[in-house]
């Protein structure tokens, strides 16, 4: 079986890649600053490399076919994938899969940016390469609604819809991109439905059972702007079929508690 390296294999996207591809008998490397355990599983190799530095990619990559790259940083993007390309090529990889987000090229963000001038360096390194792009996964709604519940009322964008995506389908679909052939950009994977903030927010609240007050809030500039555009969202490739209340659910689910300030 092809041997293939995941940066970001103990992320949230990297550790479902790992163990689907393990699944199918191939020698996966997982690389991440911090690999914790798990180097002495059959058919896996954990590597500690900083992509921030580069230290340590050339033992990674030898002998290495495909990389799919999933780790991600709000900031370094760039040099840490330069770094990846150089060590990628010096190493003679068939193959490099890259995960970017639906929008890098319509939503004003410095973090959007960085993973569209990412898609470029892909595009261009002389690798045989393959760029998905997907809506965001439903962890990182949950998790910002988390961070939001430490306050007693939650602004929330008005006329803002997101398109979750469950990041076990994206990790379906980027082994079966890894394990064919370079693909260029393919087209882009979101989620089964299109929801308001609000009524992602509402939903998430209720399943753990929290009141708070949530008070619509129309935002002023571009970024708004492009996202009230739907510029986020993938709405001719829904292709998930997990939505954002059935994740929820497995969750454990709660009991309503939410006071609402209106739509």
């Amino acid at each position: 079986m092809t041997t293939i390296l995941v940066t970001g294999g103990t992320g949230t996207l990297g550790r479902a890649v790992v163990e689907r591809l393990l699944s199918q008998g191939h020698e996966v490397r997982s690389l991440s600053r911090h690999p914790g355990t798990g180097a002495e599983r059959p058919r896996l190799s954990s590597y500690a490399v900083d992509l921030r530095d580069g230290s340590g990619l050339a033992p990674a990559l030898a002998g290495v076919h495909t990389v799919v790259h999933c780790a991600s940083s709000p900031t370094g993007d760039t040099e840490a994938a330069g770094r990846l390309v150089q060590a990628a090529r010096a190493a003679g990889v068939r193959h490099l899969v890259y995960i970017s987000i639906v929008g890098v090229d319509r939503v004003p963000l410095g973090y959007y940016r960085a993973k569209h001038d990412v898609e470029r360096l892909v595009a261009d390194s002389g690798l045989g390469w393959t760029v998905l792009r997907t809506t965001q996964f439903h962890d990182l709604v949950l998790r910002m609604v988390k961070a939001g519940a430490r306050l007693p009322v939650i602004p929330v964008p008005a006329g803002v819809r997101l398109q979750p995506v469950d990041v076990r389908e994206v990790a379906d679909r980027l082994v079966a991109l890894a394990t064919g052939d370079p693909a260029g950009r393919v087209p882009d994977m979101g989620g089964p439905e299109a929801r308001s903030a609000y009524a992602l927010v509402r939903d998430t609240l209720r399943a753990g059972g929290r009141r708070r007050l949530l008070v619509p809030v129309w935002l002023p500039g571009r970024l708004f702007g492009a996202l009230r555009r739907g510029g986020n969202l993938a709405l001719d490739h829904a292709d998930g079929t997990v939505g954002y209340g059935e994740f929820l659910a497995e969750r454990g689910g709660g009991r309503v508690g939410v006071r609402a300030g209106g739509r």
